[in-house]
């Protein structure tokens, strides 16, 4: 994961060496004063957690435009659900009997907690630095956070206190890169990969998006503007 993390660092760094010796990019001149609300995307991902089993996500960004010379601000909101490893069940469990023992004076139970399925609804904000390459190409890479709305849910111990401690709200931070190409003035295509970490979960991600754009391209964004 550390690799991972450090991979991504250093492409985002390439990509910054990549243009900073090209030519003037009339993207990188904006100089907004303030955001607008330009465009919604909906997106589907792939994520390779450390915790639980690989799964699909869904989820859909917004275009606020740019605070700054090429610096894009685009909040998100992310839904994903799977299965806990069962090696994550089994600790759990253990926890859990390990508790039951501290209050109940030495007796430790048997428990099955059975199987576990954890579910993370995500709002997050990303700030990204936008790179205008040929053929209308957009490339991009940033940070963000997030804080994940934590959610554990299992046939054996809805209803009960288990089901409790699984409930959470944690913070999450990522570095993230993607390209973006403009279908038409009016719709984008656009994929991303990020690893996002978390106190207790990490995971690297893949997402594809289509957006909608009903505001104005920025200089440099539209099609035919290189």
């Amino acid at each position: 994961m550390t690799r991972t993390c450090r991979s991504i660092v250093i492409v985002v760094a390439a990509l910054a060496l990549a243009t900073s010796g090209a030519r003037a990019q009339d993207i990188a001149d904006i100089d907004y004063e303030h955001l607008s609300f330009r465009g919604v995307a909906f997106e589907y991902g792939y994520l390779w957690p450390d915790r639980v089993k690989n799964t699909s996500s869904y989820g859909v960004r917004f275009d606020l435009g740019y605070a700054g010379p090429g610096l894009r601000v685009v909040p998100s909101i992310m839904y994903w659900s799977s299965p806990l490893n069962e090696g994550e069940i089994v600790e759990f469990q253990n926890r859990v009997e390990d508790l039951v023992v501290e209050q109940n004076g030495g007796v430790r139970p048997e428990l099955d907690l059975g199987g576990i399925d954890y579910t993370d609804i995500a709002f997050g904000l990303d700030v990204q630095v936008v790179w205008e390459l040929p053929l209308d190409v957009l490339t991009f890479g940033g940070l963000g956070v997030s804080a994940h709305v934590m959610d554990g849910d299992g046939a054996v111990i809805n209803g009960t206190f288990v089901e409790d401690l699984l409930h959470s709200v944690e913070p999450g931070f990522n570095l993230h890169v993607g390209t973006e190409y403009p279908i038409t003035e009016n719709m984008r295509l656009y994929t991303s990969g990020r690893y996002e970490v978390m106190p207790d979960l990490q995971y690297l991600q893949v997402r594809v998006g289509w957006q909608f754009m009903w505001g104005p391209n920025a200089p440099g964004e539209g099609r035919g503007s290189n």
